[in-house]
């Protein structure tokens, strides 16, 4: 198939070479970008077969090292995407969309949009977009509850570690949004398709990727808008609370992994925003802090809201919550441990997920207010 005549793409730069860190935090391995996988809200370890003979891998399964050694530094992500999106007014088209593999022009507004990501799918149904294909995580093959009713009826074109590019292109769309730590090696293919746009990566700059999914629709203005009201949802828990703000651990089951989430993960921005802190072992800029079910204890805070990565059968989560140390937890002793849905609170990354989380969080530290 020929190239999109109206997709032109200058090629980014290559991410810069990054190692998984194990460090001895109190006893705990830090996240890194090696880690992204799994920890900031996105597929599991095990890649998943999608049908049909034109599936390639999305490029996130753990051993490939676009994952394991490439990436830039989380703390400069942000700053590297200022740029991203267009200069075009309302409505303008075609325009120029500047983003993580160069640029590409959008002819018309997109309506047939695919989505290769958890975040670009609550990004397009936020505005009110119904996506006409998406990949699912290898935990879940079902739409997310929390966009159900509004995200229509997309087809499945695979999941994030394995992409039906034969799917894809079946359904004629006239936008892909995905990232490029998913799906760099699949950029080529994809923009003979249809133009692609890619951010960075998914997870801590949500709001960010929010924007520039925003940007092919011309609707830079209402993402601005929701994450303004966001925000000031955000702010409201933390001045409820005053000075007693207590701690919040979020923590996540996963097969073979235990995770405490750091400041640079989704649910970290989110309880940053809050004003909510976290535990030392967590206040680091990173991902996550990988823990062994011997050291559940560094888990403990004021509040610990705990998720599972597909079925807890998969995990080392029941055998934790059975276990003796699990009982001596400050906030299991107080009642103050919460099972929380995994499909927001780590795999949503975005404002649709966001605002439910904080309506829960809400609940949980500030009731009343």
């Amino acid at each position: 198939m020929a190239p999109h005549p109206l997709d032109r793409t200058v090629a980014g730069p290559a991410p810069s070479r990054r190692r998984l860190l194990t460090a001895g935090l109190a006893g705990g391995a830090v996240l890194g970008l090696g880690g992204l996988l799994t920890a900031c809200g996105s597929s599991g370890d095990s890649g998943g077969a999608a049908a049909g003979p034109a599936k390639a891998p999305g490029g996130s399964s753990p051993d490939q090292k676009s994952v394991n050694q490439g990436g830039d530094d989380y703390a400069t992500v942000i700053e590297k995407m200022k740029g991203f999106g267009t200069d075009a007014a309302p409505g303008v088209y075609p325009r120029t969309v500047k983003h993580a593999m160069g640029e590409t022009v959008i002819p018309a507004k997109p309506v047939r949009v695919v989505v290769l990501d958890t975040g670009e799918l609550d990004n397009v149904v936020s505005l009110g977009i119904q996506p006409v294909g998406v990949v699912h995580t290898d935990g879940s093959k079902a739409m997310p509850s929390y966009l159900k009713d509004r995200a229509g009826n997309p087809a499945d074109v695979g999941t994030i570690n394995s992409l039906n590019l034969e799917a894809i292109a079946a359904l004629k769309p006239d936008l892909i949004l995905g990232s490029q730590l998913r799906a760099q090696e699949q950029y080529a293919q994809l923009s003979k398709i249809a133009p692609t746009v890619f951010s960075l990566r998914p997870g801590y700059p949500w709001k960010q990727n929010f924007q520039l999914n925003a940007s092919p629709f011309g609707l830079e203005a209402e993402a601005k808008a929701q994450l303004d009201a966001y925000q000031a949802a955000a702010a409201a828990i933390g001045a409820a609370l005053g000075d007693k703000r207590p701690t919040v651990t979020p923590l996540r089951f996963m097969p073979g992994k235990t995770r405490l989430y750091a400041e640079l993960s989704f649910i970290g921005t989110i309880l940053t925003d809050a004003q909510l802190p976290q535990p030392e072992i967590e206040q680091v800029k990173e991902l996550a802090v990988e823990i062994s079910p011997e050291q559940i204890d560094k888990a403990d805070a004021d509040w610990v809201f705990y998720g599972v990565y597909g079925t807890p059968s998969s995990t080392n989560q029941d055998a934790v919550l059975g276990g003796p140390l699990w009982k001596t937890l400050g906030a299991v002793k107080s009642g103050q441990a919460r099972p929380v849905s995994d499909e927001t609170w780590f795999l949503g990354l975005g404002v649709s997920a966001a605002n439910t989380v904080l309506a829960e969080l809400k609940g949980f530290v500030a009731p009343g207010s």
